[in-house]
């Protein structure tokens, strides 16, 4: 894919991130994911437990219908969008991806969420420890035209992060969004495993959380829950841009 610029995402906040939190934040970033939104029952029944108990979720009566109708609200922004999904079954993954690409917007899918309520209908962050199902997922998205992110977390307990990036590539997977909690080091081994970008997050605040993530290869970095406020994407977009002249420049 063509990376986006400034190579900075917002990225998705249960329940927040809609077309208009993308917009206000487009001064500053090249990218913004929407979402996260439960696509079929199992994950729309998983959303309405987590929402029992106070989290924010996206319910709308029809997801797919709220997937492009975000998506058409940011026609006219200069950001490239995509939309992170939750999902258990393959169709409403298929027709998703469908409407992604018929709006040159990336599909991202979540294999990163670790709330109890998802991971038990096997969605989320269950995903990483059943490989083939995630590789599956990422291959229908891709069989249906979109470009096809996969997001996901560092620190789960025996998924081998490096050994699991080619493999999503082969499926399909044109970028990897990749929460690295406390193991910064790991989007290095992530980068020499593939071919594909690789977009850092955690921790994304200032000029050092910036450099130490690029320094690792990282073609991106993304801001999550302060990507609503002005002065810490002001921070990262201009360490970002700060950076990648300079090795360009570089021999």
């Amino acid at each position: 894919m063509t990376l986006f610029e400034p190579r900075i995402a917002l990225a998705s906040l249960s329940g927040e991130a809609d077309a208009e939190w993308a917009r206000a934040g487009a001064a500053y970033a090249g990218a913004a994911f929407l979402g996260g939104i439960a696509l079929d029952e199992g994950t729309r029944s998983a959303a309405r437990a987590m929402v029992d108990r106070d989290r924010t979720e996206f319910l709308p009566s029809d997801p797919i219908a709220f997937i492009d109708d975000q998506l058409d609200a940011l026609t006219d922004v200069d950001i490239l969008p995509g939309f992170n999904v939750r999902t258990a079954t393959l169709d409403p993954l298929a027709r998703a991806a469908r409407v992604c690409e018929s709006h040159d917007a990336i599909l991202e899918i979540n294999a990163h969420c670790r709330q109890d309520e998802m991971c038990g209908v096997g969605a989320g962050e269950s995903l990483l420890t059943d490989a083939d199902r995630l590789c599956e997922q990422v291959q229908t998205a891709s069989d249906g035209g979109a470009t096809v992110s996969a997001k996901l977390r560092a620190e789960v307990p025996g998924v081998d992060l490096p050994a699991l990036a080619p493999r999503l590539e082969a499926a399909g997977a044109d970028v990897l969004h990749v929460d690295a909690m406390d193991s910064e080091s790991v989007i290095g081994a992530i980068v020499d495993a593939t071919s594909i970008p690789v977009i850092a997050n955690n921790e994304v605040r200032d000029r050092n959380s910036v450099r130490e993530y690029l320094s690792y290869g990282a073609a991106a970095v993304s801001v999550g829950r302060p990507s609503d406020d002005p002065r810490v994407l002001e921070r990262v977009r201009t360490a970002t841009e700060d950076w990648f002249p300079q090795q360009e420049v570089s021999p």
